[in-house]
């Protein structure tokens, strides 16, 4: 009874100090939303929906992928009607080049939506963010920061293996891509399976649709460069000099070291058919012991074992590169931390057959205020954090009850937040927006497996094992350029002919792993050629409007 007067109040107390934008008169609207990533529905009587439709008058019918995207999205775009929030993952620019979403500039002015307006034209992110016909259709949803950025760890592309495995190897942390094969290879030598008899994986790649990237990226890091999509570029070089990477002697080393890994037993053949939801189930319970990957990308599997109390079969993030034999003798610094790169393109846009795009961008506008997005990221003072001298806190329960996906269905807006804007980095009061960044909860409540396991590595944070981000280049990332003036060479040629061939290298017979590879390098040079021009006026483009 006193914890539930409690909650009670302690929403009260929010409710009071939240403003309200739903003016009177105004009826609740139910708005429809496409995300391009699966998701968990919230439960019916989530606090922060139920917070969001009181005070904004606003509430959400939420449609999740399942399947495809790519084809999912088509099937959309064939209707007459779309979804009012619109949000198309990693094609979002199918949805612009198909005209199917408004431009938001006509709807952000400094005097109606100051939030808005500070948001994107602050040191002129404006320039950024405005596609070739001078339209914004999508704020982007995450890399905006405030004040200071703060790098606790990897959030982006790394080679990944468990905690167990450098616990094993008396915390000895590979560098480079050998090392890294030879203490999995050592490790299921002395470990073949589980406790409970479960044969490990050594290594696992998801090929599935636009999270290709785990099979196709590695090797511009491997290379020493942060992540630029499937192009390599020379920062040095005053005309940025771009190449396709994958069609590339250097390349080559990479998939021939996988298909070496394959034959030893430490790749599995349905890696290469496995979806999505095979992947996380495969990695949650524990069996996995490496992958390339993102680590915002496996988030569900690191929650649930989180969950299970399995924190030795969490992973680390490692930022290898390629031993000096691989290319010819040169000594590789890696450089995968890259400036704060705001994430164009990827958020939600609000369609063209919404019928109430006003209040949408009311919307933003509201939940990017700093009362909004203190809920949206904390939670309700009193219940989900507390306050003390200032500073945002939280006990190990309010933490911990952070990855429990029941919890979140009920207590968190995710669906939402996760594709609106949103601030990132400090608060101007000094605490972090991100609760896992503030430094005394990153720390105090990590769980102790991982303080010992920092501590017996040497390192306060898993950032400390990669060198400190680098300057972001003037052209930003490139994987962020609109592909679609050449769509039909990169999306029927340039990725396909990858998908088709890079798992066949890596499973043949070894003797047939260079007549493999010219079969591919010789299918892929016309569309990799055009690409590579493509890409480089792309760039040169940027690096201009960055500069002038």
């Amino acid at each position: 009874m006193k914890k539930f007067l409690a909650v009670f109040m302690a929403l009260a107390m929010i409710l009071s100090i939240v403003p309200a934008v739903m003016a009177e008169g105004e009826e609740v609207i139910t708005l429809t939303v496409f995300r391009g990533d699966p998701g968990d529905q919230p439960t019916e009587d989530n606090k922060i929906y139920k917070l969001i439709e009181e005070k904004l008058g606003l509430k959400f019918e939420i449609e999740f992928l399942a399947g495809d995207l790519a084809e999912t999205l088509g099937l959309k775009l064939a209707d007459d009607v779309y979804p009012d929030l619109f949000d198309g993952g990693n094609y979002a620019e199918t949805l612009e080049g198909a005209e199917v979403l408004i431009d938001l500039l006509p709807y952000i002015t400094e005097e109606k939506t100051p939030n808005l307006y500070k948001h994107i034209y602050t040191n002129n992110r404006i320039k950024q963010l405005l596609t070739e016909d001078g339209k914004l259709y999508i704020i982007p949803n995450y890399g905006i920061n405030y004040n200071a950025q703060i790098q606790n760890e990897c959030n982006g592309p790394a080679f990944f293996i468990q905690k167990q495995v450098i616990a094993w190897n008396e915390y000895k942390v590979p560098k480079t891509l050998n090392e890294y094969f030879d203490l999995i290879e050592r490790f299921m030598a002395a470990n073949p399976t589980t406790a409970n008899g479960t044969p490990y994986t050594g290594f696992a790649i998801l090929c599935e649709g636009w999270r290709h990237f785990c099979l196709i990226n590695p090797v511009q890091h491997l290379m020493g460069r942060p992540n630029d999509g499937e192009v390599l570029i020379d920062v040095n070089d005053p005309d940025f000099h771009t190449e396709t990477f994958i069609d590339k002697p250097y390349a080559k080393a990479y998939y021939k070291k996988l298909n070496e890994e394959f034959h030893k037993g430490l790749i599995n053949k349905d890696t290469f058919v496995m979806n999505y939801d095979q992947y996380i189930a495969a990695l949650s319970n524990g069996t996995v012991l490496g992958m390339f990957d993102q680590t915002w990308d496996f988030g569900p599997a690191t929650d649930s074992l989180k969950a299970s109390n399995m924190y030795e079969n969490t992973y680390l993030a490692l930022p290898l590169v390629y031993d000096p034999e691989y290319v010819d003798g040169k000594v590789i610094e890696e450089h995968y931390l890259n400036g704060t790169v705001m994430n164009k393109d990827r958020g939600f846009g609000i369609s063209v057959t919404c019928k109430y795009p006003e209040r949408v961008v009311g919307m933003f506008e509201t939940l990017l205020s700093d009362e909004w997005q203190t809920i949206l990221q904390w939670g309700i003072e009193g219940e989900d954090y507390y306050v003390e001298n200032g500073r945002y806190l939280m006990t190990k329960e309010q933490y911990d009850q952070r990855a429990d996906a029941q919890w979140k269905r009920a207590n968190r807006a995710l669906a939402i937040w996760e594709s609106c804007p949103k601030k990132q980095g400090t608060m101007d009061n000094g605490n972090a927006w991100d609760p896992s960044q503030q430094p005394e909860i990153y720390f105090g409540q990590m769980n102790d497996y991982d303080k010992d396991f920092l501590t017996a590595a040497g390192k306060k944070t898993p950032a400390e094992f990669f060198n400190p981000p680098i300057e972001l280049a003037p052209y930003g990332e490139a994987w962020q350029i609109d592909k679609a003036p050449i769509d039909i060479d990169y999306n029927q040629g340039f990725l396909p002919i990858q998908d088709r061939w890079l798992p066949t290298i890596i499973t043949c017979d070894p003797s047939e792993v260079d007549a493999n590879w010219d079969a591919f390098v010789a299918e892929i040079t016309p569309s990799a050629k055009i690409y590579t021009d493509f890409m480089q006026e792309e760039v040169l483009k940027l690096v201009e409007q960055a500069l002038n």
